[in-house]
């Protein structure tokens, strides 16, 4: 990338960064500043977060599944236990 594509992207981004700052609702719910919007602010967050850690905490298990597994074959095959 040179320099005439990469100044003017940048500059696109610092324009809109104020529009992606969240979802309408969030945005709208915190500013208004009542304890019913916050609540929904704060909920609408957790289940983002919820989300976003489930295929991890899902690919963590299973590698954790089959790396024990693994383990055990080969203590298994060696005749150790």
């Amino acid at each position: 990338m040179n320099v005439r594509t990469v100044i003017p992207v940048v500059v696109l981004l610092a324009l809109v960064a104020a529009d992606a700052f969240g979802c309408p609702n969030c945005k709208d719910a915190v500013d208004m500043s009542d304890p019913d919007g916050l609540n929904l602010a704060r909920g609408y967050f957790y289940s983002i977060l919820l989300m976003l850690a489930m295929p991890f905490t899902l690919v963590g298990s299973f590698g954790c599944y089959v790396w024990r597994e693994m383990r055990r074959q080969q203590r298994e095959q060696s005749g150790g236990r």
